[in-house]
C-alpha cells in the first residue's frame, strides 16, 4: 500500500516542480496550485475511484445473476475497471493514479468471495510487469553513456538520496503502528525499481513546456536514477529475500 501511494501521490510535487521552474515567483502560482493541484484533484481522485469501483462492483455482481464470468472474463473486468477509473478522473481534473489506487483497495473489499478479486489482481500484476519490462527495454535503447557521465555527478547524489535515505525513511514512516515485522519494513524501503512512474512523470514534464538544458539534466537524472536502482535491487533482491524466507519468515505471519 505504501509503495502504490508514493507513485499515486507523486503528481502534485511534479506540478510543483514544473510551476517552479516557470516562475520563481511563489505568490503567482502557489495558491492556485495548493487549491487545484493539491486539494481538489486529490480529494477527487479519491471520491471518483471509490464510485466508479462500486459502480462496477454493482453492475458485475448484478449480471452475475445470470450469467457466471469464467476466468477471462475477470481479467477484462479487471482492466475495464482501471480505464474507465483513470480516464473519467482526469476528464474532472483528478489524478488517475490515485483514483486507480483506491478504485483497488475497494474492489477487494466489495467482494465477499476472496478469490474473485484475487483473480483479478493476478491480471493486474502480469499487465504491470509487462509494462515495467518494455519500460526498461525501451530506457536501455536509448542510454548513451556521454550524457550519463556528463550529469553523473547529479546522478549519484539524486540516487543516493532516493535509495539510501528517502525511500527507506518513508517507507519507514509509512508503516509506523503496521504489524508488520521490523525485517519486513526494512525491506519495503528497499525494494522497488523507479521505473514505469519515473518516466511516466518526466514525459509529462517535458510534454508540459520543460525544455533546454534543464531538460536534459532533469531526463539523464532520471534515466541513470533508474538504471542504478534495477542494478542494485536487482543484484540485491535474490540474496535479500532468500535471507528473509529463511530467517525472518517462519517467525512472522505477515509477508511483503
Amino acid at each position: 500500500m505504501a509503495l502504490g501511494l508514493n507513485d499515486a501521490l507523486a503528481f502534485p510535487f511534479v506540478y510543483f516542480g514544473i510551476y517552479a521552474l516557470k516562475d520563481n515567483n511563489w505568490s503567482n502560482w502557489f495558491a492556485k496550485w495548493a487549491a487545484v493541484d493539491l486539494i481538489w484533484a486529490i480529494g477527487v481522485a479519491i471520491v471518483m475511484g471509490i464510485l466508479v469501483a462500486k459502480a462496477v462492483t454493482w453492475i458485475d455482481r448484478r449480471l452475475q445473476r445470470y450469467q457466471p464470468a469464467d476466468q477471462l472474463m475477470e481479467d477484462f473486468i479487471a482492466l475495464s475497471t482501471i480505464l474507465i477509473t483513470y480516464s473519467l478522473t482526469e476528464v474532472v481534473n483528478g489524478y488517475g493514479f490515485l483514483a486507480v489506487f483506491v478504485a483497488g483497495i475497494v474492489v477487494q473489499r466489495s467482494y465477499r468471495n476472496p478469490e474473485k478479486p484475487l483473480s483479478q489482481l493476478h491480471f493486474t500484476e502480469r499487465i504491470e510487469k509487462l509494462m515495467e519490462v518494455a519500460t526498461i527495454l525501451l530506457l536501455g535503447s536509448l542510454l548513451r553513456l556521454e550524457p550519463m557521465l556528463a550529469y553523473g555527478g547529479y546522478s549519484l547524489l539524486v540516487a543516493g538520496l532516493l535509495i539510501f535515505l528517502i525511500r527507506p525513511v518513508g517507507a519507514w514512516i509509512s508503516t509506523i503502528g503496521s504489524p508488520l515485522h521490523p525485517a519486513s519494513r526494512l525491506l519495503c524501503g528497499w525494494f522497488g525499481i523507479r521505473g514505469v512512474g519515473s518516466i511516466y512523470y518526466l514525459t509529462y514534464a517535458l510534454g508540459d513546456g520543460l525544455k533546454g538544458e534543464t531538460a536534459e539534466k532533469i531526463a539523464w537524472i532520471t534515466f541513470t536514477t533508474i538504471v542504478l536502482s534495477v542494478i542494485l535491487h536487482g543484484i540485491s533482491s535474490t540474496p535479500l529475500m532468500n535471507w528473509y524466507e529463511r530467517r525472518i519468515k517462519p517467525d512472522v505471519p505477515d509477508l511483503i
